[in-house]
């Protein structure tokens, strides 16, 4: 379950782009150690200048392979999300070249009565999951 928005400039080809979304995948199932099929991924592609992620005083110069993901998930612990984010940089640097300074983050937390997965109902509260 976490639900994840990745928005990446146009560009890349259909293999690029399933790569890069099996690298976020693999850094979540490690980092959250949530089951393999908990897979629930949007890909957004943008003109360049409609993603827009400047540097905010750390010194980022941020080339045209920037990718912004969005995660909404569970509350996570601190050590996870830091874990996740050493993990991004790590695979999709190896799998798909991104320099360190074109991956950016934000977690969204909520709670268990957040989600339905189908059928209309709430699975964390009634048991299903």
């Amino acid at each position: 379950m976490p639900l994840l928005n990745i928005h990446v400039v146009k560009g890349r080809t259909s293999d690029q782009t399933t790569t890069l979304q099996q690298a976020i995948h693999d850094a979540m199932l490690e980092a959250f150690s949530v089951p393999e099929r908990d897979r629930y991924q949007i890909l957004n592609e943008h003109e360049p200048e409609h993603l827009v992620m400047q540097d905010t005083g750390l010194g980022c110069e941020r080339s045209g392979n920037r990718v912004l993901i969005q995660v909404v998930t569970r509350p996570r612990t601190q050590e996870m999300k830091e874990r996740f984010y050493a993990l991004l940089v790590e695979y999709l640097g190896e799998r798909c070249a991104l320099l360190p300074e074109d991956i950016m983050v934000s977690c969204i937390e909520n709670s268990d009565a957040d989600w339905s997965f189908g059928f209309g109902r709430a699975q964390f509260l009634n048991g299903d999951l």
